[in-house]
């Protein structure tokens, strides 16, 4: 694997893990009414879909093994370009489905190439 993959895959892992350390043990409630929360997460998944489309450019065959990559790229790219119309609900759903999801895929990814 590519020297440069690593990087994007260990900064999608870094930022992967932060969105699950502080929303650990949290509800929707506490989220949606939480001032630093919210734009802590959103960050975090900003930095995720910018390395994940980073990724896309220099290792297609790495990327394509994330599910839903393109999604993440476009969940991104409203989170940047739409702030105005992020919903809560909608990225709270993503912090509970898909982000456990989204850390296998990059801990398989990794190991298999002995980066754990």
């Amino acid at each position: 694997m590519q020297r440069e993959s690593q990087k994007f895959l260990y900064d999608i892992q870094q930022a992967s893990d932060l969105i699950a350390r502080i929303t650990d043990g949290k509800t929707f409630e506490v989220y949606a009414n939480d001032e630093i929360l919210r734009p802590a997460v959103e960050r975090e998944f900003g930095i995720i879909g910018e390395a994940i489309n980073q990724l896309s450019r220099v290792d297609s065959a790495t990327v394509a093994r994330i599910t839903n990559f393109r999604r993440i790229i476009d969940f991104r790219n409203f989170l940047i370009h739409a702030y105005d119309q992020i919903d809560d609900d909608v990225v709270w759903d993503i912090v509970t489905n898909d982000l456990p999801i989204l850390l296998e895929d990059i801990r398989q990814i990794l190991q298999e190439n002995g980066d754990t």
